[in-house]
C-alpha cells in the first residue's frame, strides 16, 4: 500500500460525465442521472482499502444526512479487479449492502472516469455545484488509521454546509491521503 495524496482538480473545473455500472442495481447510470441541482458529492472509494474502511461508518452517516438535505453521493470504485478481486462489482455489491450505502457505488472499468477526475487515491472526495463545477476536493477529515484523530467528515461537512448557506468555501483544502488507484497494468 503506497501511501497517496489527491492530485487536488483545479476548483471551478467541469465534473466529466460518466455512465458507469452501478454495481447495486446491474444499471448503467450516468452523472445527469444521479446529479443534484443542490450539489453532488463523487467519491472514488473501494472495498479493500485501509483508509475507506476507516472513514466508512462516518461516511455512511454523513451521506444520509446531508442527503436529507438534498445533496447527491455518487461513489465510484476504479481499481483494477484482475489484481485486486476484492473490489469486484459482486463484491461491491455485498459492502454497500453491509455497510448500508444510500448512495450508487459504480464501477469505473476502463479506469477512463478516475483519470478523467484525475483522481489518485481512496477516498478521494470532490463536491460540484448545482452548475457541477468543482468548489472542494480533497480529504473527508484529518483522521487516517492509526493517528488517534477521531472520524469526523469535517472538512467535507464544512465545505457542504457553507454551500447549503451559500457562503464561500475556503479555498484552502487539504488533499485526501490514502491507497493508490490501482492501475491496469499496460
Amino acid at each position: 500500500m503506497a501511501l497517496t495524496p489527491s492530485t487536488m482538480l483545479p476548483l471551478g473545473t467541469k465534473a466529466p460525465n460518466f455512465n458507469l455500472l452501478d454495481a447495486c442495481s446491474g444499471k448503467i447510470l450516468s452523472l445527469d442521472q444521479l446529479k443534484s441541482d443542490n450539489a453532488t458529492v463523487i467519491l472514488f472509494i473501494c472495498n479493500h482499502c485501509p483508509y475507506v474502511k476507516h472513514i466508512q461508518d462516518e461516511l455512511v452517516k454523513t451521506a444520509n444526512r446531508y442527503q436529507a438535505k438534498g445533496i447527491h453521493f455518487i461513489a465510484i470504485n476504479s481499481n483494477d479487479i484482475e489484481s485486486y478481486p476484492a473490489d469486484s462489482p459482486e463484491n461491491m455489491r455485498k459492502n454497500a449492502e453491509t455497510h448500508h450505502y444510500a448512495f450508487p457505488y459504480l464501477f469505473d472499468e476502463t479506469q477512463a472516469i478516475a483519470k478523467a477526475y484525475q483522481a489518485a487515491c481512496t477516498p478521494d472526495f470532490y463536491i460540484f455545484d448545482r452548475d457541477l463545477l468543482c468548489v472542494y476536493r480533497g480529504r473527508f477529515d484529518d483522521s487516517t488509521p492509526g493517528n488517534g484523530i477521531p472520524v469526523t467528515g469535517k472538512d467535507l461537512s464544512a465545505a457542504l454546509d457553507a454551500l447549503l448557506d451559500n457562503q464561500s468555501i475556503d479555498s484552502n483544502q487539504q488533499p485526501s491521503v490514502g491507497c493508490n488507484i490501482k492501475w491496469k497494468k499496460l
